[in-house]
C-alpha cells in the first residue's frame, strides 16, 4: 500500500509487508472462527429481530388509524419510524450483504428480500456492496465516500460549488432514500455523460421508478386511506416517520466514513493490493460509535463499521462479540481505533464536511479528482 492521500502524516509508516500480511492472518482466523460457529443462536436472532419489526410495524399503523387523536399520532408515529429503521439497517441492509445466506431460508436471503427503501435491491447490492466494500474511502473508486457529491479530502481542488455542501447535505439526509436510489443508478454521471438513452441505463430507472411508485401508494395512499378521517393526519405521520428514518440512516452512515481520524486513499494506492492491505484499508477508512445494545441494533450494528468493513459478511449480531479482538489487533500494530459517542462523532463529521466546504487556508496540489458530481450514495 502506497502513501494514503498525499498526507503528511502515514499512520502505517511502521509496518513491514510482512506485518501487514501477519495482521491479515489474524484477521482471516477471526473470521474463520466466526462462520464454523454460526448456528442456531444467530438464526434465531434475526427471526427474532424480524418478527418484532413487523409487529411494531402493523401495531404503530393500527395506532395510526387514530392519528386524529395526537398520543395516537405521537405513538404511532415514533413506532413506526423505529421500525422503518429496524427494517432498514438491521434487517435490510444485513440481509442484502448476505449475512444470512448460510441459513438456506429462501425467505431471509440476499437473492430475495426486497426492503422498505425506493432503491431496489439488486440495484443498491452492486453499488454498495460490490462497489463500496471494494474501495472503501478510494477518492474517485468510492462514491460512498461523500455521497459523489462533496470534497471530503482536503488534497481535492477546491471549487466555488462546495461552498454549498452542508446545505445540500443537509436536503441528502432528508431524503436520503431517493438519493440512495440516484446514487445506485450514478444519475448524475451517466446524465452528464448523455447516457440518458442507452437501454442498460433506461431499464435500471424504469426499476427505480416502479419501486418509487409501490412505496408512495403504500405509504401515502393505502395506509392513510385505511384510515378513513385521519388520512391527512396519518399521511403526516407517514411522511415524518420515513424523515426520522432518512435522517438516523444518514446519520450512522456518516459516522462510519466521515469523523475526524478516518484515512481516505489514492487510486494509485491499491495498486497491487495483497489481503493484508485491503484488510488494512478497512481499519483505517472506517470508524465507530459507542453506545447501548439498543443503539447498536438501531443502528444494524453499524455503529461496528470498522468490524463491519473487515467482515461484511458475518451476521451482524457477532460484531460485538469479535470488536475487543480486533480493537486489541490494532493496539498490538500500533493503529488507532476511531470510536466515540454519537452526537461526537456526528458532530465530527458535520465539522469536516463544513471545513472542507471552504478553501485551504493553504495551497495544496490536486490529486486524485474526485468523479463529477453525482447526486448521492448509500
Amino acid at each position: 500500500m502506497t502513501a494514503m492521500q498525499n498526507k503528511s502524516h502515514n499512520p502505517i509508516a511502521h509496518l513491514t509487508p510482512a506485518d501487514i500480511e501477519q495482521l491479515g492472518k489474524e484477521l482471516d482466523a477471526i473470521r474463520d472462527r466466526v462462520v464454523a460457529s454460526r448456528g442456531e443462536r444467530d438464526a434465531a436472532y434475526i427471526r427474532r429481530v424480524i418478527a418484532t419489526q413487523r409487529k411494531l410495524e402493523l401495531g404503530s399503523r393500527a395506532v395510526l388509524l387514530f392519528s386524529l387523536f395526537p398520543p395516537a399520532w405521537v405513538v404511532g408515529t415514533a413506532g413506526l419510524a423505529a421500525a422503518k429503521i429496524l427494517e432498514n439497517m438491521e434487517i435490510g441492509h444485513n440481509v442484502l450483504h448476505g449475512q444470512w445466506d448460510w441459513m438456506r431460508d429462501p425467505k431471509i436471503h440476499s437473492t430475495t428480500w426486497e426492503w422498505d427503501s425506493v432503491s431496489p435491491a439488486d440495484q443498491w447490492k452492486h453499488s454498495h456492496n460490490e462497489l463500496h466494500h471494494t474501495y472503501t474511502n478510494v477518492i474517485g473508486k468510492d462514491n460512498d465516500l461523500g455521497y459523489g457529491i462533496m470534497r471530503v479530502d482536503e488534497d481535492q481542488r477546491w471549487h466555488p460549488m462546495h461552498l454549498g455542501q452542508p446545505l445540500w447535505n443537509f436536503v441528502n439526509a432528508c431524503f436520503f432514500e431517493y438519493g440512495i436510489a440516484a446514487y445506485d443508478l450514478e444519475l448524475g454521471r451517466n446524465l452528464k455523460k448523455g447516457r440518458h438513452r442507452d437501454p442498460g441505463f433506461r431499464a435500471r430507472a424504469r426499476a427505480v421508478g416502479r419501486k418509487i411508485r409501490r412505496q408512495v401508494l403504500k405509504d401515502y395512499v393505502l395506509h392513510p386511506l385505511l384510515s378513513g378521517p385521519s388520512f391527512l393526519s396519518t399521511l403526516a405521520a407517514t411522511f415524518t416517520a420515513n424523515l426520522i428514518r432518512n435522517l438516523w440512516t444518514h446519520s450512522v452512515i456518516m459516522c462510519g466514513h466521515f469523523p475526524s481520524g478516518v484515512e481516505t486513499f489514492a487510486k494509485t494506492s491499491i495498486e497491487g493490493e495483497t489481503r493484508g492491505e485491503w484488510y488494512l484499508r478497512q481499519m483505517l477508512g472506517s470508524a465507530n460509535i459507542s453506545g447501548s445494545r439498543l443503539l447498536h441494533v438501531m443502528t444494524g450494528n453499524l455503529s461496528f463499521q470498522i468490524e463491519h468493513h473487515l467482515f461484511p459478511d458475518l451476521p451482524s449480531n457477532r460484531y460485538q462479540e469479535i470488536a475487543p479482538e480486533v480493537r486489541a489487533l490494532f493496539a498490538r500494530y500500533g493503529l488507532t481505533y476511531t470510536t466515540g459517542s454519537l452526537p461526537k462523532q456526528v458532530a465530527s463529521a458535520w465539522w469536516k464536511i463544513i471545513r472542507l466546504s471552504l478553501p485551504n487556508r493553504r495551497a495544496t496540489p490536486a490529486v486524485e479528482q474526485s468523479p463529477a458530481p453525482a447526486l448521492t450514495a448509500g
